[in-house]
């Protein structure tokens, strides 16, 4: 997989590092020209810059914790732990300061200028053209993918978009931001389906290369920069739809994992076995010493004595009671007191002395169910690394269905067929001529404590300043070390002040706007 061969990432992350300081990039300033176009002389020197691309995937302050600390502003989880400077993010009251927050935009840059490099140098290079359409293909889909997380986080139509730094304008000093994101959107979309026109379907990688950018995740990403678009254009519904369906029909034999068995399908996406099957689309990929830690961070804290978890993002009452009654999707999401599950090899009942609502995400736990997972290899024996082999999903086939749903309700089409996939897998009956309010739900129980971003949504809806005036609640029991102990369902989170036209972007870190120039967002 990807991650043998993160050990060339990291000499070529180490020689942007030494060549220049503008490895930082919340100034955006470029590389020295000449040391840079002197690396790049061999395939092996392409590759190696191109695997550095993935090396932030796996820090801890983008897909591990980092961009979940937004995801925590949502109604679904409350941060689990006292940790002042995580609840000022969730209670939207941010200087810029917070160390939390600081680091998601400068480290997208990073990548992105690494792309830029990339499509700079290796298009004038002799060797292998299919490496080098594959190498190609990865940049763009690289750059791509950071600027849909920096501009769906920090820009919108009133403020901006953020900074777009190509291989033309990447040796300028100064930037704009773009009058509005949608800018962003059609640059994300230009780079996506130039990664796409490049990249294979990922069925036709060898076992080493599992990990790297693929054709099905470059539709499945523009698919979703015209939802996100569509917010401000509705003409771009329809784009929905149609590349949606590039995804189904790629060939790659994308589907839900169905085999009629709702007890057990749903759980199953979330494992190791299934990383690389029909319905990750893009994903951390990780192991023992490098990847998500999403899995160790949702963990009980300190783990029961037995491995160290850190016990952060636990739901809430609301979201366990959003689930229907018979939606297997609910136990295999959320731990509540005296359910049973495997741990070490052995069956326990959960409780929790760490947990403020009662409530553990149980969505991947599969790897700790293993006897002697350590040393069997499936995580890391450091409890402060927390890595383990289970990739973490930040973009599941479920959604390609689901965004195809929602575009078909905006404009009028029935979107039953796609809805009730997603239902008749989680063992629940089949609905007819489903609402807006059937695609919520369903968006909200099925991705509950993943990268899809239920924060993101609510804003998007124009939900979050009606949802966030209300308290969060949980289950607060009498003796916490017993799983029978009574409850009572206590408010576990105040309702917060959400003002639309300033909360529905978030703060650019106060350290790239002293170095970069570019104006705030607005109300910050």
């Amino acid at each position: 997989m990807l991650k043998k061969y993160m050990s060339k990432a990291l000499i070529f992350a180490s020689f942007v590092g030494i060549v220049s300081c503008s490895d930082d990039f919340t100034s955006l300033t470029p590389l020295g020209s000449a040391t840079e176009s002197n690396y790049f002389q061999t395939q092996a020197d392409a590759e190696a810059a191109v695997n550095s691309m993935y090396y932030y995937m796996g820090d801890e302050d983008m897909f591990s914790r980092g961009f979940m600390w937004y995801i925590n502003a949502s109604d679904d989880m409350i941060t689990g732990r006292i940790k002042a400077e995580a609840d000022n993010i969730k209670n939207f009251n941010l200087t810029g300061d917070e160390g939390y927050a600081s680091w998601m935009y400068p480290q997208s840059y990073k990548i992105i200028r690494r792309a830029n490099d990339v499509l700079a140098n290796v298009p004038d290079m002799d060797f292998d053209e299919s490496v080098k359409k594959r190498c190609l293909g990865e940049a763009y889909f690289m750059r791509a993918f950071h600027y849909f997380w920096v501009a769906s986080t920090y820009g919108n139509d009133v403020s901006g978009g953020v900074p777009i730094v190509t291989v033309e304008n990447m040796k300028d000093t100064k930037f704009q931001r773009p009058a509005s994101v949608t800018e962003n959107y059609a640059q994300i979309v230009e780079d996506l389906t130039k990664a796409a026109d490049l990249l294979p379907l990922y069925t036709s990688y060898s076992s080493e290369n599992k990990g790297r950018a693929h054709k099905d995740a470059c539709y499945a990403y523009i698919a979703k920069t015209y939802l996100y678009w569509a917010q401000y254009d509705d003409s771009k519904w329809e784009k929905v739809i149609e590349f949606c369906d590039k995804v189904s029909n790629s060939g790659s034999g994308r589907k839900l994992i169905d085999t009629d068995t709702p007890e057990s399908d749903f759980r199953s996406v979330f494992t190791y076995q299934n990383e690389f099957g029909s319905e990750y689309i893009w994903s951390v990929t990780s192991g023992i010493d490098r990847g998500s830690k999403l899995v160790g961070v949702m963990l009980e804290n300190k783990g029961w004595g037995v491995y160290n978890g850190w016990g952060y993002y636990t739901p809430t009452e609301e979201l366990f009671e959003a689930f229907e009654d018979g939606d297997y999707r609910r136990s295999a999401t959320i731990l509540n007191f005296g359910d049973e599950f495997q741990f070490w090899g052995e069956s326990r009942r959960y409780y929790s002395t760490n947990s403020l609502s009662g409530f553990q995400f149980n969505k991947y736990m599969d790897i700790y169910s293993y006897a002697d997972p350590i040393g069997n290899g499936l995580i890391n024996a450091n409890g402060d690394a927390l890595y383990t082999i289970q990739d973490v999903p930040i973009l599941r086939y479920a959604e390609v269905v689901l965004m195809k749903a929602e575009a078909k309700l905006k404009l009028s089409k029935n979107a039953d067929t796609e809805i009730n996939l997603i239902r008749n897998r989680a063992g629940l009956s089949s609905k007819v001529n489903c609402t807006m309010a059937d695609l919520k739900q369903e968006r909200r129980v099925e991705f509950a404590g993943e990268f899809a971003n239920r924060h993101r949504d609510l804003v998007r809806w124009g939900d979050a300043e009606s949802i966030y005036s209300k308290p969060l609640h949980g289950r607060i029991h009498s003796d916490k070390t017993n799983p029978d102990s009574p409850y009572t369902i206590e408010e576990v989170w105040p309702a917060r002040t959400y003002k639309p036209d300033v909360h529905n972007v978030w703060i650019i870190p106060s350290e790239v706007i002293s170095s970069s120039g570019i104006d705030q967002n607005i109300g910050w």
